[in-house]
């Protein structure tokens, strides 16, 4: 394969393109390289692929059409979207960002798509975009109407976008809700990096709803493992679609829609007992309530996701938070 990964700086477009180029793949990976967080980390992840030779790394933003027209002059057998505004709570502070990145970004992606015709389209939309639905696990066949963030609104216009392109053009695209990623080289506004940080300098950190939340932690070589297997298995058309019933995960358009979790929901205050463990030194917990744009639990069914290619998460908490450790340790030099 010849494969388009935007976001190849980023946490999970980094990993992917390290396993596509251990399988012999060519990896064009595209990131604007953004202070969202520090960009050191985001340079380094590409330094750890640019001695690879069939990698090349472009500096680029998906909300400039003409340097995407550019860079699609070459064509792509696959396209895997990961670069987004990420965050929740950000997205109540710069609106526009997510505005720019996931929605016009998006667009230009898809427009450059419907004229090379790549034989796959897999984008990341979120676990953010079930919103107010409190039906566990999360079901990928259940109406998610009801997002409680501007992010996840984007990630599902994401999601809507991409169908209006697969009904017209025939294009073939699966969308992926992620359901809290994490391990090494990961995002440093996330939790698990922020508790990290934290214990080891000796400062409280900080635990919403008194950690009573519940999240579908999901290492991240699981992650990969499911979008690897998904690349190669183009969407098509659901034959038993029913538009006098409308299944909300699958069309008559060649267009899917895969939970990709650990299909286990862990409580933070658990979450942070095992990474304690792990860091072998107990934290200092400032207890606070509920941030606005948060939900209390999330799980994914990822049945749809098992049926479709075999995937089964392998990773324990516990292995991935000591290897998440090992690599903070080792990379920070601590």
């Amino acid at each position: 394969m010849r494969v388009l990964i935007t976001g190849a700086a980023g946490f999970i477009g980094f990993h992917l393109a390290r396993r596509l180029l251990d399988q012999g793949h060519t990896v064009v990976g595209l990131d604007n390289l953004n202070d969202y967080y520090a960009v050191k980390l985001k340079q380094d992840r590409i330094a750890q692929l640019a001695d690879r030779k069939d990698f090349r790394f472009v500096h680029g933003d998906l909300a400039d059409m003409a340097t995407l027209r550019q860079l699609f002059e070459e064509p792509f057998s696959h396209v895997v979207n990961l670069a987004a505004q990420a965050g929740v709570r950000y997205s109540l502070q710069n609106p526009s960002s997510y505005i720019q990145s996931n929605l016009v970004g998006f667009a230009n992606l898809l427009e450059c798509c419907r004229e090379s015709r790549p034989e796959h389209l897999v984008f990341a939309s979120s676990s953010s975009v079930y919103g107010l639905n409190a039906k566990m696990p999360l079901s990928v066949h259940d109406n998610v109407d009801h997002p409680i963030s501007l992010y996840a609104a984007t990630k599902k216009s994401d999601e809507l976008m991409a169908h209006a392109y697969s009904h017209l053009f025939g294009l073939p695209c699966t969308g992926l809700r992620f359901f809290t990623v994490y391990g090494p080289w990961g995002r440093p506004d996330m939790a698990l990096y922020l508790f990290t940080r934290a214990i080891l300098e000796g400062r409280p950190i900080k635990v919403f709803n008194g950690g009573r939340m519940r999240r579908d932690f999901t290492y991240i070589d699981d992650i990969v493992e499911g979008v690897v297997q998904l690349l190669g298995r183009p969407a098509s058309p659901d034959p038993n679609w029913d538009p006098a019933a409308p299944d909300p995960a699958g069309s008559s358009a060649p267009w899917r829609i895969y939970n990709i979790g650990n299909n286990h929901a862990v409580e933070l205050n658990d979450f942070i007992s095992t990474l304690e463990e792990a860091l072998g030194k107990k934290a200092l917990r400032e207890i606070l309530p509920m941030q606005p744009g948060d939900v209390e639990a999330t799980w994914a069914d990822i049945d749809d996701l098992t049926a479709a290619t075999g995937f089964v998460p392998h990773t324990p908490l516990r292995k991935g938070l000591e290897q998440f450790v090992a690599w903070f340790h080792e990379y920070y030099g601590i």
